[in-house]
């Protein structure tokens, strides 16, 4: 098989990642047959995946616009994964060419894959640093860079903290993070929920049992104290499809089916 261009030297394309699983699910083009064969296990225990995970990269892109929109132009972006098929640089400058966006990944794979990716372009960096370890984060040259005072920064958690177990302090992680943030900043955030989807407990955990990324689902109150310093953007913390839908009639009488909530934030 000859190596694409945007695949890091010595990277085994035998071994599934879970950046280009989640990539498969999008519909792009950055991932390889074990990844569609992951993808395609995953599926069927739970049918819905591909379009849970579409209607979530849909609720980002609706975000970066409307912030981008509102003239927000840094973004520093967490648990970035491979930043292909409609990624936040691309969607921001649409509405501001010059907006700078820091991707940030733990996965060494996912991060090689970005830098690839982005080597010509100047005004986005990847970062290699996990959120658990948040003071590392910030101390970041790249992070720190994009955080100094003068202009605000939009914080994107889109599906990673239901990576954050409760022991590990998901809240105490999104303060140091809100403290750092310049005035006017925003918070984008989504976050997987049961809520609405009881019949799903049993798949979920089959499924997330199989990986070494558990998941731990909590309820819309849960996902609204997430918000604490800042004000929420109508129409609040609501199912993926209802945030600000382009066209009102794709919600569907269903939104809860896409087993995720998601809401935008300004620092008060």
């Amino acid at each position: 098989m000859r190596r694409p261009n945007w695949v890091p030297a010595g990277t085994d394309l035998d071994k599934p990642n879970a950046a280009r699983v989640y990539d498969y699910y999008l519909g792009g083009s950055h991932n390889f047959e074990a990844d569609r064969e992951m993808a395609r296990r995953a599926m069927e225990l739970w049918p819905e995946l591909p379009a849970i995970m579409r209607s979530n990269r849909a609720f980002l892109r609706r975000a970066v616009q409307y912030l981008a929109e509102r003239g927000l132009t840094r973004f520093l972006d967490i648990g970035s994964g491979i930043p292909t098929f409609g990624a936040v640089h691309e969607v921001a400058r649409a509405s501001h060419p010059q907006a700078r966006v820091v991707y940030v990944d733990r996965d060494p794979v996912a991060v090689a894959h970005s830098r690839l990716l982005l080597t010509d372009d100047e005004r986005s960096q990847v970062v290699e640093a996990d959120l658990r370890d948040v003071g590392d984060l910030l101390h970041r040259p790249e992070v720190a860079g994009l955080l100094q005072p003068g202009e605000p920064v939009v914080l994107m958690l889109v599906a990673v903290l239901h990576f954050i177990t409760d022991a590990e302090e998901p809240a105490k992680l999104l303060a140091a993070l809100r403290d750092a943030l310049p005035p006017g900043s925003a918070l984008v955030l989504s976050h997987a929920s049961l809520e609405g989807r009881p019949d799903q407990a049993g798949p979920h955990q089959a499924l997330y049992r199989r990986t070494p990324t558990p998941l731990t689902m909590r309820s819309r109150e849960q996902i609204i104290d997430f918000f604490e310093g800042f004000d929420l953007v109508d129409p609040g913390v609501v199912y993926l499809p209802e945030w600000r839908p382009e066209n009102p009639a794709t919600v569907g009488p269903h939104p809860e089916r896409m087993t995720g909530m998601a809401g935008v934030g300004m620092l008060s």
